[in-house]
């Protein structure tokens, strides 16, 4: 078996505040602590399952937050960004048996996470085919087009209800839950106890009971805070700029779609 890891850190267990998710602020280094361990309880777990070699992808902000010398032997890691459109995704191929999800994040504009945000702070929504998307609903499409299952999430209650949307077998773990600006969270020990067991289980089943079909047309829909993103971003081609603050993306294509929002959301 060979699984892929996407890591992010807004969904760690315990996280309630940006000073603790950026590499530059003050409370950084408890939380790339953090996040380091779950991602080590998810390839343990991965293991227990019978992977024999799994991929990390650091998927956060510089990615170089996950403190290598912590990663087991078995495991590799993707560090920064290659400018590829797959992004968080980047590494994975149609080798992988699945995907796993760590450590992420409710989309932009919902409550769930006090950090919930959706690619960066200039995009209030990202909207494809009528439903309000998320990053893991951008990389779950991304391993669907590789023909991999996306098998399990952990991260904010928020998140974990979308993932279960759109793929009704993955298996998740709520680590937190967003009460405004506060997080109620189970303790890190607890969480990495329940990412290493869920990802047993995950890995143990019919994973095509998580194939993810990808829809035969996308309407992409990106909405910009500042009008001003919009209009420079509306120079890429193929895009329309049908309101102040929003730019449409339509393809059949769903990597023409990831390669415009690569550029169209820098």
């Amino acid at each position: 078996m060979k699984v892929f890891i996407s890591a992010d850190i807004e969904g760690t267990a315990g996280i309630a505040d940006w000073d603790e998710a950026l590499k530059e602020r003050r409370d950084y280094s408890e939380f790339r602590e953090l996040m380091t361990a779950e991602v080590v309880a998810a390839c343990e777990g991965a293991r227990a399952a019978g992977a024999k070699e799994i991929l990390i992808k650091d998927a956060h902000q510089s990615a170089r937050n996950l403190i290598v010398s912590k990663l087991p032997d078995y495991a590799s890691i993707v560090r920064g960004w290659s400018g590829h459109p797959h992004v968080m995704m980047f590494g994975l191929d149609r080798s992988f048996d699945a995907a796993l999800f760590t450590g992420y994040h409710a989309k932009a504009g919902t409550e769930s996470n006090p950090l919930a945000h959706t690619m960066n702070d200039r995009i209030s929504r990202l909207v494809i085919n009528g439903e309000v998307a998320s990053e893991f609903t951008v990389n779950a499409f991304t391993a669907a087009l590789l023909g991999v299952a996306p098998v399990f999430l952990s991260g904010d209650r928020g998140i974990c209800d979308d993932a279960r949307a759109l793929v009704p077998g993955i298996g998740t773990v709520a680590v937190s839950e967003g009460f405004g600006r506060a997080t109620l969270s189970m303790s890190p020990a607890r969480a990495m106890d329940q990412i290493r067991e869920g990802v047993e289980k995950a890995l143990s089943r019919d994973l095509t009971a998580c194939r993810l079909d990808l829809p035969k047309h996308f309407d992409v829909e990106i909405e910009f805070n500042n009008p001003t993103d919009a209009y420079r971003a509306s120079w890429y081609p193929g895009a329309e700029h049908p309101r102040e603050r929003t730019l449409r993306f339509v393809s059949d294509n769903y990597f023409e779609v990831l390669r415009a929002l690569r550029f169209l959301t820098v």
